[in-house]
Parts: structure tokens; sequence; C-alpha cells
């Protein structure tokens, strides 16, 4: 298994992971489950972590694809632009999710607007990491890239 094997299998997490941990936290929210309420928090921290040593696989994937004839450099930054966008999202996002914790410590109630603010971080990572998946699809799969421009 190369670097690019393993970005691609590893890229799933966080683009799959942000909506389902979510959904966890609005679940948990909505009916006061305190313990799994702080279960996604950790989750959420688990997967800030994980993402970014995940956009290290990418860095190392597109120095060996870019030396490969036939690719197109300027799709490949395209996604790296955007990698780059999502993982500051998702390090924001496990931030607030650390805040949320550390702000509950010794049994206090967890503040509803560090919630929120997770919830909304959450969304904005999802939209950006859905865009660099997309971005990322584009390199390989000339099919779902958007159609070029008539010349006049």
């Amino acid at each position: 298994m190369d670097w690019v094997h393993l970005h691609l299998a590893l890229n799933h997490l966080p683009v799959l992971g942000t909506p389902f941990l979510l959904g966890l936290l609005l679940w948990s929210w909505a009916r006061r489950q305190s313990v799994t309420l702080r279960f996604s928090l950790w989750l959420f921290v688990a997967l800030a972590a994980a993402s970014v040593a995940i956009k290290f696989t990418g860095d190392f994937a597109a120095e060996k694809i870019g030396t490969t004839p036939g690719f197109d450099k300027a799709l490949i930054e395209r996604h790296e632009e955007a990698a780059d966008q999502a993982t500051t999202g998702v390090f924001f996002m496990g931030l607030a999710a650390m805040t949320a914790l550390f702000l509950s410590r010794k049994g206090r109630t967890i503040p509803a607007w560090s919630l929120g603010l997770l919830a909304l971080l959450a969304l904005a990572t999802f939209v950006l990491m859905a865009r660099t998946a997309n971005r990322g699809g584009h390199i390989r799969h000339p099919e779902i890239r958007p159609a070029a421009s008539p010349t006049p």
C-alpha cells in the first residue's frame, strides 16, 4: 500500500464522520442525554485529530501522483486548496468540542452556546469536506468534472 492508496482509503473518515457526529450531537442534545452528548464531543475531538493526520497522507499522495505523466496538476492544486480549507474547519470544530468539554468539567452542564457553535462548525466543515472530496474525485474521474464552456 502506498500513500495514494492510504489517502483514498482514509479520506472517507472525515467526510462521512462529520455529518454522522453532527447527527449524534443534535440527537443527544435534543434528548438531553449528557453521557451520549459528552461521548459525541470526545468523538469530535478524535475526528479532528484523525482528519489533520489524514491531510498529511494527501500531501504525500500529491507528491507521488504529481510526477505521473497525464495528471492535470491544476486539479490536484484545487483539491489541495480545498483540503487546506476543510482541515482548517475540522481544526476549529475539534477546538469547539474541546472547549465544550473544558467548560463542562467537574460535572457542570455543557453550555448550550458551545453546542450550537459546534453544530454550526460541523455543518460548515461537512460542506468543506464534501467540496474537497468532490474536487479529489475530479482528479481521476473526468465524468464528474463540470462540462467545459464552449468557445465562441
